[in-house]
């Protein structure tokens, strides 16, 4: 295969079953693996999904400048896609995001602001409202992922229908962890229309408020929790309830100690949202009473968080 250009590489990530993670348990794990994409996450199919729309509305052409607030990963696929396509980029980010991730996005050449962490998007000073004030003050293009519809559509458009494909229908259990919630609710809602007996299970941190908000109907206030790209303390715009069985919360320690699990069992290298996930997973294939297949979304590469990982000999 050749690609006419980076964004042809984009999607169609590979599905591996985890064998030895799998003979723990009565059930079958298999693990997408989102940092296949060139942008190393599964960010990569959203950024190219909005750019793709502006474009056909008008919205993008060269030499205009894209704005987000990102925990990094979305800015790096919108950086290297605006590489390709000669945008410019700004990115506000929480001040506790990883080096690799900002020194990847400064690579590229977009402008890297640094924002309080832990703030509600209410916050002046949040990411949120500090990159939606810089756009509207530079009339430059604002994703806006967290209440940008586009966002769910492009994992109901590609990862959904190709977990089906690859898993040939016959799947039990979908998990994933929700940060802007884009991926579940892509994904369950397409899942969903295949089967509805499907279970879709989200992952957050503990201190998270998707839990609560699944089983109460209420936004409690959250605590302070350390696992980037999921959990939050407000429910963002694009994430619905309607298709999610479950949400399992799951402890720094613990996604920390699957991502070392992850390498030395299975020769997998994923961040710490994926050591949450694969956490979760056995913990619900432990106490399930049936032999199920389980696809696991592990959304990026674990060489973004060496800073963040323990050393080891």
């Amino acid at each position: 295969m050749i690609a006419s250009d980076l964004s042809g590489l984009i999607g169609n990530t590979p599905l591996v079953k985890l064998s030895n993670l799998s003979g723990e348990t009565d059930s079958t794990i298999f693990a997408k693996l989102e940092f296949y994409n060139p942008g190393g996450s599964i960010k990569d199919r959203v950024a190219q999904y909005i750019i793709r729309d502006a474009e056909c509305k008008g919205l993008l052409k060269p030499g205009d400048t894209i704005v987000e607030a990102t925990s990094g990963n979305m800015g790096v696929a919108f950086a290297l896609l605006s590489a390709v396509k000669k945008y410019k980029c700004i990115f506000t980010l929480p001040e506790s995001i990883t080096k690799e991730k900002i020194q990847a996005l400064k690579i590229f050449g977009a402008e890297v602001i640094l924002t309080p962490k832990g703030l509600p998007p209410q916050d002046e000073r949040s990411c949120y409202k500090v990159a939606h004030k810089i756009a509207r003050e530079k009339g430059a293009f604002y994703v806006n992922q967290y209440f940008n519809e586009l966002n769910p559509e492009a994992h109901y458009k590609t990862t959904g229908p190709e977990i089906w494909r690859d898993a040939e229908g016959r799947i039990d259990t979908f998990i994933c962890g929700i940060g802007t919630g884009g991926t579940i609710t892509g994904v369950g809602r397409y899942l969903k229309e295949k089967n509805p007996d499907i279970k879709i299970i989200g992952v957050e941190p503990v201190g998270s408020v998707f839990k609560a908000y699944l089983e109460k109907g209420q936004l409690t206030e959250g605590a302070e929790f350390d696992i980037e790209g999921i959990g939050k303390n407000f429910i963002p715009g694009v994430l619905k309830f309607d298709h999610i069985n479950d949400v399992i919360q799951v402890k720094e320690a613990e996604a920390s100690k699957m991502v070392d699990i992850l390498v030395r069992c299975e020769g997998i290298l994923a961040g710490g949202s994926s050591g949450a996930a694969i956490a979760a997973a056995l913990k619900y294939a432990r106490r399930s009473d049936k032999n199920e297949n389980i696809v696991v979304i592990l959304p990026d590469t674990g060489f973004k968080y060496l800073s963040k990982f323990s050393d080891t000999d």
